[in-house]
């Protein structure tokens, strides 16, 4: 999916939108926001763990995560950019690494 219709939708829907990159073989141990998630990678790779089960996120990928669901994170050797909507409780208060 194209980048800005992705954020142009996410806009629409009443989500907070922010660009982000972690750097190579980042790891966040299980946790949960108190947020909807929606996002897209737009370079690299990241895993999520959600109920045991990993998956692994490429460009391209759009991945979403509920409010409370407790999920871990790896992102791969060349590091991840993601494009990310967040709404909910909190959303405006997170604080991972930004970028523009």
């Amino acid at each position: 999916m194209n980048h800005d219709c992705f954020q142009d939708a996410l806009r629409r829907e009443g989500f907070e939108v922010d660009r982000r990159v972690l750097a190579p073989g980042t790891v966040v141990g299980e946790h949960a926001h108190p947020f909807d998630v929606r996002a897209l990678v737009l370079e690299g790779e990241i895993r999520l763990t959600l109920d045991g089960v990993e998956y692994t996120y490429r460009e391209g990928d759009i991945f979403v995560l509920p409010a409370g669901h407790r999920h871990a994170e790896a992102v791969g050797p060349d590091g991840v950019r993601y494009l990310v909507g967040r709404k909910g409780a909190s959303a405006s208060t997170h604080d991972e690494s930004r970028t523009s």
